[in-house]
């Protein structure tokens, strides 16, 4: 069963097709506009990332938690400024900012999140590292198998921490939430009201509760919505001024046909 889940994994990991950036950032722009405990989430292209995607009515489909140098000081080669995620084949490593330089991404930052805790925070993803999936949870990697499964939208959220196997935490928010989780900082908590009667008679008040949501239930997409989270953009956070890009002059018009300026990636000027 091992041996065969190891084979779903290669299958659900290979890429489809492949996704042209709308803004692949340069990984040095990105390092430095990172802080640790930033949430980096991905567009992916696996098979696993398009059902994914599919299920969450998300771009997203990964995540990962950028953690700077805290890994530094171990033994193993762990490269500096680097984001550590949850693999499904090899579980939680480390990886460098370098291997998502030709994908989109986005920045996802946790507001008014303390020093202390955003080092619990990267300290729980550290002590994490080496963690590895039980792949002969087959039931639970086969959910993949179809890009779009034919899944009602009520129970599509649902579908994605069906099982009781660790390769529910395939997508790997669900890592990340756990360690923003044990220092209680909220994703997308759920509210109640309560009623909440006074000392005198007709005095009553509506209090509202947050209620954490289990971690097996937070997609990518949550960091991306949740209203605790700011989105960082490298080139508005490097003082972008529009007036400083270099445009090509139109060339003669030819009617509906002409081409419009492109963005030029070598020099980020558009031509």
């Amino acid at each position: 069963m091992n041996r065969l889940g190891l084979l779903l994994t290669r299958f659900l990991e290979k890429p489809l097709s492949l996704i042209p950036p709308f803004e692949a950032v340069d990984p040095a722009m990105l390092q430095a506009t990172l802080r640790p405990g930033d949430v980096v989430l991905v567009e992916g292209s696996s098979r696993i990332s398009l059902a994914i995607k599919y299920l969450t009515q998300s771009t997203w489909s990964h995540a990962a938690l950028y953690v700077g140098d805290a890994l530094k000081t171990l033994n193993g080669g762990y490269p500096a400024g680097a984001l550590i995620e949850a693999d499904l084949q090899r579980g939680v490593i480390a990886v460098p900012l370098a291997k998502y330089a030709t994908a989109n991404t986005r920045i996802c930052r946790p507001v008014g999140l303390t020093p202390e805790d955003s080092r619990a925070v990267v300290d729980f993803m550290v002590g994490s590292l080496g963690k590895r999936y039980d792949l002969r949870n087959v039931i639970d990697l086969m959910r993949y198998l179809l890009p779009h499964p034919p899944v009602p939208v009520r129970w599509r959220r649902r579908m994605l921490a069906l099982g009781s196997g660790d390769p529910t935490r395939a997508i790997c928010s669900t890592l990340v939430a756990q360690a923003f989780e044990s220092v209680r900082y909220p994703i997308l908590p759920e509210v109640s009201s309560v009623f909440v009667r006074g000392a005198t008679r007709g005095d009553v008040t509506i209090r509202e509760l947050q209620h954490i949501r289990h971690h097996s239930l937070f997609t990518p997409r949550d960091f991306d919505v949740s209203p605790y989270f700011q989105i960082v953009k490298p080139t508005i956070e490097r003082r972008f001024d529009y007036r400083t890009m270099h445009w090509a002059e139109a060339t003669p018009a030819s009617g509906a046909g002409e081409r419009p300026p492109e963005l030029s990636r070598e020099s980020g000027h558009l031509r």
